[in-house]
């Protein structure tokens, strides 16, 4: 399941490999979608790093960031009914999935390691919060 915001939308987990594209799937919030297959959310585990074509852009930032690789992550994971999903710059600075420009590109370089540990799989495990 994707972020909570998304669970009546079709969805899929992703792979390595896979081009994505930051899409609004009419439910409040953006997340990614394959541009091949648009209206299937493509959920994306803690840990995953991705490259996108491009600077990132956000919505109402004066410029793009500098990067164009980030690290998939899931915050305030403790709090319902609000996004969780977000990205990690290499620089530190966490941005929220959903204020991300629609229409971005990236591609899944790496998933994250299985877990050896019952703390790393709970810290790879998503959110099961749901409206």
């Amino acid at each position: 399941m994707c972020d909570y915001s998304l669970m009546h939308v079709k969805s899929r987990p992703a792979s390595v490999g896979d081009k994505l594209r930051t899409s609004n799937f009419g439910t409040g919030t953006r997340g990614f979608a394959a541009p091949s297959d648009p209206g299937t959310a493509v959920c994306v585990l803690p840990g995953t790093e991705l490259a996108f074509t491009s600077e990132i852009a956000v919505y109402g930032a004066s410029a793009p960031t500098r990067h164009k690789t980030a690290i998939f992550r899931q915050i305030n994971r403790d709090q319902p009914h609000i996004h969780h999903d977000a990205l990690e710059l290499p620089d530190g600075q966490t941005l929220l999935l959903t204020f991300l420009c629609e229409g971005q590109e990236a591609t899944v370089l790496q998933l994250p390691a299985k877990p050896t540990s019952i703390e790393q799989a709970q810290a790879q495990e998503r959110v099961a919060f749901a409206g």
